[in-house]
């Protein structure tokens, strides 16, 4: 269970959509899945078979895609594959991915809210095993352990195990703050807590997701489940893969570690925010390294420039110079 806790949350920011309650007296389903997507079509089928071979049936899961507006006909595939049982939702014009999240949210019934990206996936047993997380009411959040996968459906890597065994995370706020430790699909959120605590903040065009999970882990339990049941895809057209090249991503980084950093224990905000910029600094020179040893100078200086923005500790600028002159030494 977590035994910090952070300063009372303050009132909910106009960046922020405001989640209004369901209707009293309306029949609710166990679970909203709800997948954003935009220009998906390459991979929204898989995604979608892997939710339909969960279906736990209409009165118990409301499987809904919102689309965002894409110019790759999402209906016509959802219709097929989903044949009736996915429903969905179109805006009127593309209003970007904290809005359509924002949208997710307002048009779930269910109890636990599912946002699963249109490229994302889910194995076998993830509903069952993250339903089990809710049976304290806490619990405001339960994920599971993840990997990441190419744009042909490869492993590329997997997430380190948090904790042995299924059960809440102990100072969850701490450890989630230090270093960003979920992905979206890897994490189901009480409609609940969105009603407390608002949607995902527009000021961040990435590391939005980071921000949402220690505003959560600040007043609610989390809960984790150690088997790999989710899986995040990684490709250029991906928001994160947007970001990469320019450093943006970790710029937004940046600016969610400071967003959150009043949600965090007083008494070790400041170390807490500390090591996350360094973590994050670190991950900028060996971008950077990358970078320089593909030849692709501008990229590397970006990276590097955000390095030392993030930390500009001694450490920082000795391993931003190492990364330079290995590079160069070849």
């Amino acid at each position: 269970m977590t035994t910090h806790r952070a300063i009372p949350h303050r009132a909910t920011t106009t960046h922020r959509a405001t989640i209004a309650r369901r209707p009293a007296g309306e029949a609710r389903p166990r679970w909203s899945v709800m997948i954003p997507t935009y220009n998906c079509g390459a991979y929204l089928r898989h995604t979608l078979e892997s939710v339909l071979a969960q279906d736990l049936g209409p009165t118990q899961m409301q499987i809904e895609v919102v689309d965002d507006g894409s110019t790759d006909d999402p209906r016509s595939l959802v219709e097929e594959v989903g044949r009736g049982r996915v429903g969905v939702h179109r805006q009127e014009h593309n209003v970007g991915h904290i809005r359509n999240f924002a949208t997710c949210i307002e048009r779930a019934r269910g109890e636990l809210v599912h946002l699963l990206h249109g490229d994302d996936l889910v194995s076998p047993g993830f509903y069952t095993a993250l339903d089990r997380g809710f049976s304290s009411p806490t619990v405001g959040a339960a994920f599971c352990r993840w990997q990441l996968i190419d744009h042909e459906g490869r492993t590329t890597s997997v997430a380190s195990a948090r904790q042995a065994v299924a059960g809440p995370m102990a100072d969850a706020v701490v450890r989630l703050a230090e270093e960003q430790r979920i992905v979206t699909p890897s994490i189901v959120v009480r409609r609940a807590v969105y009603e407390e605590l608002g949607g995902f903040d527009d000021r961040l065009v990435c590391a939005e997701d980071w921000e949402m999970w220690v505003r959560i882990a600040a007043r609610f339990d989390v809960w984790y489940e150690p088997t790999v049941l989710a899986s995040y895809r990684m490709h250029t057209d991906s928001n994160t893969g947007r970001h990469q090249r320019g450093a943006e991503e970790l710029r937004y980084t940046a600016l969610a570690i400071e967003l959150f950093r009043e949600q965090l224990p007083p008494k070790c905000a400041r170390s807490i925010v500390r090591r996350a910029r360094r973590a994050y600094a670190a991950t900028a020179v060996r971008n950077a390294r990358t970078y320089l040893t593909a030849n692709d100078r501008s990229a590397a200086r970006a990276h590097l420039i955000t390095a030392l923005r993030l930390d500009p500790s001694p450490s920082t600028f000795l391993a931003a110079a190492k990364a330079v002159s290995l590079v160069f030494r070849r």
